[in-house]
């Protein structure tokens, strides 16, 4: 039987297995805080503080995405009071980026997703050990 080609770039892993969510979610928080680097600045931004830009229809789209890391936490049975707080960061995070000019500053300052990824992987990391990823 021939060989499949393998394709070129990042594969997106869609298995339901924790250690592919940990990489879709990973993935998804980097492409959400820490996609780009403002020159000048140093500062990394992401699609939060890019689309965000855009009144309404931007804070809806990231608080969309966001919400998607909380429903993969729902999905490897996460407490009900981690999922809470989940979803507070999120709907904090949408409802300061909501406030024309100061939601986009706030928006850099306080990084709803990178603090839903610091509760998802301190989960996993203790009830999914087998899901870490030693970085060098």
């Amino acid at each position: 039987m021939p060989r499949r080609p393998q394709p070129i770039g990042f594969a997106f892993p869609t298995g339901t297995d924790a250690a592919s969510v940990r990489a879709r979610v990973v993935a998804m928080e980097r492409l959400l805080e820490r996609s780009f680097t403002v020159p000048g600045i140093g500062t990394p931004v992401g699609l939060d503080a890019l689309v965000g830009l855009v009144p309404v229809l931007g804070d809806v789209v990231t608080a969309a995405m966001g919400a998607y890391i909380v429903w993969e936490a729902r999905n490897l049975g996460l407490p009900k009071w981690k999922l809470a707080r989940m979803g507070a960061n999120v709907l904090f995070d949408t409802a300061i980026g909501a406030i024309p000019l100061i939601g986009d500053a706030a928006d850099i300052m306080f990084r709803s997703n990178s603090k839903n990824l610091r509760i998802l992987l301190r989960h996993l990391d203790k009830h999914h050990p087998h899901t870490r990823v030693i970085e060098g």
